[in-house]
Order: structure tokens, then sequence, then C-alpha cells
């Protein structure tokens, strides 16, 4: 499938302002789930000076630096990226203490995943993800399902357009939530279970019936081996497939935001605005 993005972004400020360096990670990731046909990037003011810098996940960011006092800092990108992965389960777990909970992974995998391994240690999202597991049977692929499955059917959905996401334990409670308040009760629900998951940003062309504009999404990934990196969206219960555009993938919500920068003015005070636009067309009928 082919979906072209357009996304603006526009900070302003009340008064001039000093825009510190900024980092921005609206790329889309181009790996075997999908490919980048086109994509440009229009920053106003111009640059001072930017660069490319690849993180630590392997997602591309544009770093800017910028001169003189301004009162907006306008982000504009237009991406046309042909997904790929028609069936999110296609695949097998390799290692079989893997395919059942809790997961053990071979040492060195281990090791390089230990950041995504990291969870807050609530007692009551351990108790509920081991009542899902046990639910599942211990089983690893069943217990993914069935958590995507149970958050999507527990979890009222709301839009929260900026803040950092509630804790696991917070969304657990209150049952209700944004796409990336419930990303992260998935991630430390998998975690519990010594599943590595990591937090994504990205876009999708499916919505709940109760969002009318498109948004920036989140959803996560859980490492299988044999299978590598595999995205669940438990806002809109199902496993990921040639509908969701990841553009950055990390240990955490802040390290996949989709820009990072601050400014400095005294007094000043600070606005946020956005569009978010999607078209989709079948790869046979591109000209």
């Amino acid at each position: 499938m082919l979906i072209r993005v357009r996304h603006t972004l526009e900070y302003t400020y009340d008064r001039p302002v000093f825009i510190e360096p900024t980092t921005i990670r609206l790329t889309p990731r181009q790996d075997p789930t999908q490919r980048v046909h086109e994509h440009a990037l229009r920053i106003l003011p111009e640059p001072a000076g930017a660069t490319w810098s690849i993180e630590q996940d392997g997602s591309a960011a544009r770093e800017c630096w910028f001169a003189g006092e301004h009162d907006r800092l306008l982000i504009e990108c237009s991406s046309m990226v042909e997904t790929l992965r028609d069936n999110p389960f296609d695949a097998i777990i390799t290692h079989e203490p893997a395919s059942s909970l809790p997961v053990s992974y071979p040492a060195e995998i281990a090791a390089a995943l230990a950041p995504n391994l990291v969870c807050e240690r609530s007692r009551a999202v351990e108790e509920w993800s081991r009542s899902i597991a046990e639910a599942s049977g211990r089983q690893t692929l069943a217990f993914l399902s069935n958590l995507t499955n149970q958050i999507f059917s527990d979890c009222s959905m709301e839009v929260r357009e900026e803040g950092e996401p509630q804790s696991a334990a917070e969304t657990l409670s209150s049952k209700h939530g944004a796409c990336r308040d419930v990303a992260v009760l998935f991630i430390d629900a998998c975690r519990a279970q010594g599943l590595a998951a990591r937090f994504v940003s990205g876009y999708s062309i499916h919505g709940p019936p109760e969002i009318t504009e498109q948004e920036l999404h989140a959803w996560a990934e859980v490492y299988l081996p044999g299978a590598g990196w595999r995205g669940y969206d438990p806002s809109l219960g199902l496993a990921t497939s040639d509908g969701h555009v990841p553009l950055v993938s990390a240990p955490s919500y802040g390290l996949a935001a989709p820009t990072t920068g601050s400014f400095r003015g005294t007094g000043a005070q600070s606005g946020m605005s956005y569009s978010i636009r999607l078209e989709t067309d079948e790869v046979e009928n591109r000209a």
C-alpha cells in the first residue's frame, strides 16, 4: 500500500525568542516493512545549520540550530511510503524459551535489549499482566493477542494533544487515555513477563470512531526471536501491518517524540498547532 503523509507543525511565540537546537523525528523509518519513495522537510526560519543523525535505534533525525530571534518555528514534512507487511503473523519464534512466559532471551540478545526490559514495577500492573498470561496458557503469542484485545476492550480512548503519557498504573486504574497512554500500559505489561517492548511514534490509516481528525499515533513493538520487532496497537486492538507507518521507536516515549527542543525568552509564552493528512493508494494503481 502507498501512503502519502503531509504533516505540518508550527510553534508560535508571543515575542521573539532564541530557538535552541532542535531534533526533528518526522522521517519515516526505512526497513523490511516499508520503503520510503519520497521525503521532503521544510523548516522556517531557515536553520543556521543542520545535519542528519542516526539515533540509538537506527532512526533518522534532523538536527537543526538557529541564529537570532524568531517568533515562530514551522516544520512541514511530506512523505510517500510503501508499506510492505500485509501479514503481521508471518513468522515463528525460533528460540524456544521465548515462546512461553516469562520469556527468556539468549544472553547476547538480552544484553542488547536491556533498555527495553525496564518497567516501572507497579504491583497492580504486574498482577494484571500475570492474570492475562495465565489465561493465555503462558504462551507468548496468545498473551500478546489477548493483551492487545484486553486493553482495547477495557480502555476508552481520548485525544490529548500535549503532555507526557500517564503511568501504566494510572491508565490501568482509570481505564481511559490517549494512544500513548495505552501503549505505555501495553509495554509495561509485556516487560513484566520478560518481553522486550518499545514505544513507537508514527501514523495509522486506521482510526477509532471517536477520532475525527488525523493525528500522530503511538503503539508498541515487541521483540520475538525469529520474528524480530513486531507491532501491536492496543488503541485499535490489532497487530500492525501495512496500515501503520512508523517514524521512530525507542525504549521510552521521550526518545520517540516527533520533535525535541526548547527556547529562551524572558516571559515568553508558546503555542502549538498542527495538521496531518494521510492519503492511500494501492501500489498497482500508482502512475
